[in-house]
């Protein structure tokens, strides 16, 4: 793919830094019982993580906090998803055998948590791993796609606009993602891409379906 000329382009990150901030306050708030952590563990992973994404657009060694921003948010990506999976198993063994502990607005208000956070974790991480990350995706020197969006697929006007897409077309795919559990308008074309898709959709539907029902019947009952 041909490079730009011209001084490097970046993506603002303060979306990103936004999303990261909601999934820290997510696992904060849910209740001890379902909590694997305890609450400093939490804003600790959060400076660790904040410090290289406002260092990418506040310094001048942009390609220095490139290269650790990408470390650090694939480690987010992977504490984070640990952290959902085992609330989500904590929700679940809540509601067969300690249902006494938690009631049912606590089960719906823990559950729909545990949702946003899967959604927001996964959007993240499509948009650093998809044609090398943001920067390559500005700066025209992407690798392979991982996603074919509908915009690439438009006529003549949106190509002589150099369209890429940014951190808020992976916010809205792993949101609907994980909301019809299945693709939507926008096309995965690698295996990875699949697998991670297929992993969000199991995630939430668990969530949806097991947790989330009970909880309401809780509630009605």
């Amino acid at each position: 793919m041909n490079s730009r000329t011209g001084p490097p382009h970046a993506e603002s990150r303060w979306p990103v830094a936004l999303v990261i901030i909601a999934v820290l306050f997510l696992l904060e708030a849910l209740p001890e019982q379902v909590r694997l952590l305890p609450k400093w563990v939490v804003y600790v992973i959060g400076f660790a993580v904040l410090i290289p994404i406002g260092a990418v657009g506040l310094t001048a060694a942009r390609a220095r906090w490139l290269h650790v921003e990408r470390k650090v948010t694939l480690l987010f990506f992977l504490v984070a998803g640990i952290l959902t999976v085992a609330n989500l198993v904590n929700l679940i063994r809540g509601i067969l055998g300690r249902s006494a502990e938690m009631d049912g607005l606590q089960l719906l208000a823990s559950s729909t948590g545990v949702w946003v956070t899967n959604v927001l974790m996964f959007s993240m991480l499509y948009w650093q791993i998809d044609r090398g990350g943001p920067e390559a995706r500005m700066n025209g020197t992407s690798a392979r796609p991982d996603w074919f969006f509908p915009q690439e697929g438009a006529p003549a006007k949106a190509v002589l606009l150099a369209w890429q897409p940014t951190f808020i077309d992976y916010l809205y795919l792993g949101y609907s993602t994980a909301t019809s559990l299945s693709t939507t308008d926008t096309v995965p074309l690698t295996s990875r891409a699949k697998l991670l898709m297929m992993l969000e959709s199991a995630i939430a539907l668990v969530t949806i379906v097991v947790v989330a029902s009970r909880a309401v019947n809780i509630l009605a009952s």
